[in-house]
């Protein structure tokens, strides 16, 4: 069981990075899906989520309009579309199994000139 974070990179302000997070060893389509991201010396904070069928998604005020969750169930994998990227966007973007304590290894982002 687990789950494997892609995507991450450097990136100028206001361009974009498209995360993938595949899982494997359950049932993908019955899960709710997250992702996080951590800043240095910050708390890890939610940034969106997505519900099993995908119909459902919900977002951090800060990241509203810019960013994007999306789901393939047939592919176990849930992606982020992040746009108009910010310099405080810069963080290590965690996959989560909503409600669990499964985790990807993060990836990090960073946005930097």
């Amino acid at each position: 069981v687990q789950l494997v974070e892609s995507g991450g990179g450097l990136v100028q302000p206001g361009g974009s990075l498209r995360l993938s997070c595949a899982a494997s060893g359950f049932t993908f389509s019955s899960y709710r899906m997250s992702w996080y991201r951590q800043a240095p010396g910050k708390e890890r904070e939610l940034v969106a989520d997505i519900s099993s069928t995908g119909g459902i998604t919900t977002y951090a005020d800060s990241v509203k309009g810019r960013f994007t969750i999306s789901r393939v169930n047939a592919k176990s994998t849930v992606y982020l579309q992040m746009n108009s990227l910010k310099p405080e966007d810069t963080a290590v973007y965690y996959c989560n199994r909503r409600g669990t304590r499964l985790w990807g290894q993060g990836t990090q982002v960073t946005v930097s000139s």
